[in-house]
């Protein structure tokens, strides 16, 4: 009795699925509605940074000049809390010590188990135009690995801040890389880089060209792996390169 009351249960769980596949297959079923809508609000976020800023020799006697500014981002190793603690690596000693270095220098330093936000970071930029003589048509984003993919993220997300950038081995998705196309870019990247894959910076850079991009370099250090921020950021002709490039005031 037991087997036989299965076995009717298995034949009507059989017909149900088949009718069920008969109306799926065009049976008399009735097309459900569909319909288009669209809403439109206003949220907030709340953001932060800790930064240090490095101000140029000069800076405070000659109080009416504005001043050129370099963004600089960090790697993931270099996350933590205090931005002072930044100040002694190479790219940023360099940046110190160079005689007449021309640049106020922002810092922000990356909390820990966080990436590069272009939120926050955009209104850093809004801070330290505010707070320092800064000509905002020559503000330059820079930055290795982490800081290299924060710096193409955040010129994508806001292109129309920038007078050039310099990603240095940094991850980057490229299908957006036509918003940046105009914008003067120097892209450097070791081809045995073994933590962030040297294809990233080769597909990015053919995307920009093919995306009409007229000024793009692109420095290839041969059989290098991933650290070459010190080689990169020694290089006087980084800062001679930013210097001859201006943003168009909108």
């Amino acid at each position: 009795m037991v087997r036989w009351l299965d076995g009717l249960m298995l034949r009507e769980r059989w017909v149900l699925t088949g009718a069920c596949a008969l109306l799926l297959l065009g049976g008399g079923i009735v097309s459900a509605e569909i319909k288009t809508d669209s809403f439109e609000r206003t949220i907030t976020k709340s953001v932060h940074a800790k930064y240090a800023v490095i101000l140029p020799e000069g800076y405070d006697s000659q109080i009416e000049k504005r001043w050129p500014m370099i963004l600089f981002l960090h790697g993931s190793g270099e996350r933590g809390d205090d931005p002072s603690q930044l100040l002694n690596m190479k790219p940023l000693q360099y940046m110190r010590q160079t005689k007449g270095f021309p640049f106020v220098v922002v810092v922000p330093r990356c909390p820990g188990g966080e990436q590069w936000d272009p939120d926050t970071l955009n209104v850093l930029v809004d801070e330290a135009l505010a707070k320092y003589r800064i000509d905002e048509d020559r503000v330059y984003l820079t930055g290795y690995s982490m800081g290299g993919t924060g710096t193409w993220t955040f010129a994508m997300a806001h292109p129309e801040r920038f007078a050039a950038i310099a990603p240095v081995c940094g991850r980057v998705i490229n299908v957006l890389a036509y918003k940046i196309k105009d914008i003067p870019i120097w892209c450097f990247h070791g081809d045995k880089d073994d933590v962030v894959n040297f294809s990233f910076s080769t597909e990015m850079v053919a995307k920009l060209k093919n995306a009409g991009a007229k000024d793009v370099e692109f420095t290839i250090y041969p059989g290098a792996r991933h650290g070459i921020w010190d080689e990169t950021y020694s290089n006087p002709k980084l800062y001679e390169w930013m210097l001859g490039h201006k943003r168009e005031s909108k």
